[in-house]
């Protein structure tokens, strides 16, 4: 099967009961870079964001420098098998994504100004790979918690696409849905260039501005 298919349910591999951040004894439950809570509980105030842009080493450093972001975590989302191990996502036979939770201040920092950063930071018309990565955890994904998250992203697309047309530029394949269930994924992933500075990123927008 095609890394760039997504799999049935009954392709799909069975993954496991257990979350990775509760099986893993080294994970921490503290960011990286601000020493924020990375697991809930968040303060009250805070809201969830949730977007997909690819290899989520690069995607996560784009959001936890931003005035208003409390914290960041990487994960996998829409997907098909629970649990699923970064192996596993890789294998293309789970269905996820690669992507970053957003938990941030809207007094200081609003959703639209979340989106400005999602779209100028990859290329969103590139289907199930990012550049040289390859495979469905690389797709273009916006993942709504409220239903006015949904109707700015729907926004967004619409007014991105036109800039792209204006440009000469493909079509966007970004999805927009519900925000479906995020699973942790493992430490060494959480924070991952903060970590290790030197370590890979391979996100590359289109030097697009997209204007709020």
């Amino acid at each position: 099967m095609s890394k760039e298919s997504l799999p049935t349910p009954n392709e799909a591999l069975p993954g496991r009961d257990i979350a990775l951040e509760q099986a893993d004894e080294h994970f921490s439950s503290k960011h990286y870079v601000s020493q924020n809570n990375v697991l809930p509980p968040f303060p009250a105030s805070m809201k969830k964001a949730l977007f997909g842009l690819g290899c989520f080493w690069g995607a996560e450093r784009k959001f936890w420098v931003l005035e208003g972001v409390y914290s960041t975590a990487v994960g996998y989302a829409a997907g098909t098998t629970p649990n699923p191990t970064y192996q596993e996502v890789c294998s293309g036979m789970t269905g996820h994504n690669e992507v970053v939770l957003v938990i941030y201040d809207e007094n200081i920092i609003s959703y639209e100004s979340l989106l400005k950063v999602f779209w100028e930071s990859h290329n969103p018309t590139q289907g199930m790979r990012q550049g040289n990565d390859r495979g469905t955890q690389y797709r273009s994904g916006i993942y709504c918690y409220t239903d006015e998250q949904c109707e700015i992203a729907a926004s967004s697309i619409k007014k991105f696409q036109e800039t792209l047309q204006n440009n000469n530029l493909d079509n966007i394949t970004t999805e927009i849905i519900e925000a479906p269930k995020f699973y942790y994924a493992e430490d060494y992933h959480q924070q991952y260039l903060a970590k290790n500075p030197n370590g890979y990123c391979g996100l590359g927008g289109l030097n697009i501005e997209y204007q709020i």
